[in-house]
């Protein structure tokens, strides 16, 4: 990893070209980097999974950012789990586990920076923004499909993302959502956001993310507003109990 990955540190562990996120690494930069409170990222959960938009960050942090990149997800990484970072100039880079197995494909052209000036705060505003994504931004697209994920048990995961930048001229570069579309088939929905990068009132780049949802099931407000309330008592709670370790 270069500097740009500085302030990544507290979030993962390098070594002879692989990483590795224990469940509290992992945990603490979807809660407090990207306001990310998947319960598939808390500690302790039984299909724990290192957040998505962390391992998006390492890969810019290692290969730079290009103005043109997607990530596609391949399969969803455990604690602990070793993911290596090969050395590559290449367009297309895959990131694999022990068993060889591929964790996450980055495809990229265009011009590349690898100023921490501009990449650590692209980071930072695109996984503020991508944390959002679960419930809020979903919720009413899910009410106008009369569908929803599983209350107790929801498996939102990451799929893919990817975004055009015009310019590194830029300062907080901060996604703007323009669209969000949701395909149901049986009981998988994909869903897709769309946004602009917008910097000092222009826009400097544009992008998507896409989700998948396991466990459709037919709209329930109540069940639905249940779920954001509580979803919302274990973010403040947890706001609460860090403010005060910070104290």
């Amino acid at each position: 990893m270069n500097d740009a990955s500085s302030f990544l540190a507290p979030y993962h562990h390098a070594e002879d070209g692989r990483i590795r996120v224990t469940a509290e690494q992992g945990s603490r930069f979807a809660k407090d980097v990207a306001g990310d409170h998947n319960p598939l990222h808390d500690v302790g959960a039984r299909r724990f999974c290192v957040p998505g938009d962390l391992l998006c960050a390492l890969a810019l942090a290692r290969y730079g950012l290009s103005t043109d990149m997607t990530f596609r997800f391949r399969d969803m990484v455990g604690p602990n789990e070793a993911v290596y970072f090969p050395d590559s100039d290449e367009e297309r880079i895959a990131l694999r586990g022990e068993q060889d197995g591929v964790f996450l494909e980055v495809e990229r052209a265009g011009e590349v920076t690898f100023d921490d000036g501009r990449i650590e705060p692209f980071v930072r505003e695109y996984v503020a923004f991508s944390g959002k994504t679960f419930p809020h931004y979903m919720i009413p697209v899910l009410r106008e499909k009369g569908v929803m994920f599983h209350p107790e048990r929801p498996f939102v995961i990451y799929d893919s993302m990817g975004f055009d930048l015009e310019t590194f001229d830029f300062e907080r570069p901060e996604p703007e959502l323009s669209g969000i579309e949701l395909a149901v088939d049986g009981k998988r929905g994909d869903t897709v956001l769309r946004f602009e990068f917008r910097d000092g009132g222009r826009t400097v780049g544009a992008g998507w993310k896409k989700l998948v949802i396991g466990g459709l099931r037919p709209y329930d407000e109540d069940r639905m507003q249940s779920f954001v309330e509580e979803f919302n008592r274990r973010k403040d709670a947890y706001e609460a109990e860090r403010d005060e370790r910070s104290d």
